[in-house]
């Protein structure tokens, strides 16, 4: 039995603050509490080095300036200001946006927006469960929809439901030689794995630190300064504050804390995704042992190609959610928290062909730093007994 319940495997939605990363942000509630934009008094210029000082270590954590860094409330702020903010620009090249049917709704719902709004959007399918790496998404398929009047394309790093790696430096390639934007949502990624925008070839990069051991409320957004020089049109106004694209009184206590946890991220990774490995794959085979469970997305052998962290399995003849409420103290989720109030089946899934039956039987696993492997025993022991009631329960009498 685990020392503490309940367990949280729900960490592809958000993860505890790390202690060390509380401790970083203290001071900036009780004793430096200034405005970073009162430039009159000594707190709102500590306020302001403190900010800065967060923005340079964030830059540096993916090869970009300083300068190239705003900060947002989240990425799903920085996704919303990438895509409208291209698509306001008064002097863009056309109103054809390429994206890939498994974004997040933080890409997926504005772009559809837009649809409204007499731009034309292509959204590119991926490879199906069953193929050598389902959920990826083929480079020769962004190539073949790239068109004269293309303005920007939007391809996510490392989704959340099944945690695919796509490729995106080989899209940035294409998009290089087209003269067309590259938007990356790299929530997932930016600190499980090494990000660096140069090597990527994005234009444009939208991350949040709740995904990281970090506060929420604080996100970032890499807007590439040089080579191109990309422009946005603001979608706050009314302050002027991060060079007239955000407005608002910067959260300096998130601000410190995101850049502390993204520190502390690079610091361990490599031990971290390793051991996140290999309690991922003690919880998927002691998973797969119970009869007709099966595997959402990409093989677990290659860390190249899916997160250590990730784990999305469907339980055939058993109702996902059902399944949720009869584990008790585990804390798993059945897609996006952003889209757990929607009824839908989950669209990443429905993309991998996946029918709707066999789509609300699947649950993700998001194991994370705090989680132990006397955890992932209880866990699997929690839903096999889970697993086995419910279809006693639903099996004809």
């Amino acid at each position: 039995m685990p020392t503490q319940a309940p367990i949280y495997l729900d960490n592809q939605s958000t993860t505890r603050v790390d202690a060390r990363v509380v401790d970083a942000m203290l001071p900036y509630f009780v004793e430096q509490y200034g405005n970073a934009g009162s430039t009159s008094h000594s707190f709102g210029w500590d306020a302001k080095e403190a900010v800065e000082a967060s923005r340079k270590t964030i830059a540096d954590s993916i090869g970009a300036q300083h300068r190239e860094i705003i900060f947002t409330s989240g990425a799903t702020e920085s996704c919303n200001l990438v895509i409208r903010g291209v698509a306001d620009w008064p002097r863009r090249r056309g109103n054809h946006i390429i994206s890939v049917a498994t974004e997040h709704k933080a890409v997926l719902d504005p772009l559809q927006r837009l649809r409204r709004h007499d731009f034309d959007v292509t959204l590119l399918p991926v490879e199906p469960d069953g193929s050598p790496q389902p959920g990826s998404i083929a480079p020769a398929a962004v190539a073949d929809a790239i068109r004269p009047d293309t303005v920007l394309i939007s391809v996510m790093l490392a989704n959340n439901e099944i945690g695919v790696i796509q490729p995106v430096a080989e899209i940035g390639r294409l998009c290089k030689e087209q003269g067309v934007l590259l938007h990356c949502d790299a929530t997932q990624a930016v600190g499980k794995l090494p990000v660096n925008v140069d090597s990527l070839l994005v234009d444009l990069m939208s991350f949040s630190a709740h995904k990281m051991y970090g506060p929420k409320g604080i996100g970032a957004l890499y807007i590439r300064r040089r080579n191109p020089q990309v422009r946005l049109s603001p979608q706050i106004e009314g302050g002027g504050q991060e060079t007239g694209l955000r407005s608002g009184t910067i959260n300096v206590p998130g601000c410190v804390g995101f850049a502390k946890a993204l520190e502390i991220s690079l610091a361990e990774m490599d031990a971290e995704q390793t051991r996140l490995g290999d309690l991922r794959r003690s919880l998927y085979e002691g998973l797969s042992g119970i009869p007709e469970v099966f595997l959402n997305g990409p093989g677990l052998e290659d860390r190249s190609v899916r997160l250590a962290g990730n784990l999305n399995m469907r339980f055939r003849h058993v109702e996902g959610e059902s399944l949720m409420m009869s584990m008790g103290d585990v804390a798993v989720s059945s897609g996006s928290a952003c889209t757990s109030a929607n009824p839908e089946p989950s669209h990443v899934l429905n993309a991998l062909g996946l029918t709707d039956d066999d789509t609300r039987s699947s649950l993700r696993f998001g194991i994370g730093r705090f989680n132990t492997a006397e955890e992932i025993d209880y866990v699997v022991k929690t839903v096999a007994e889970a697993v086995g009631r419910l279809r006693a329960m639903n099996s004809p009498t």
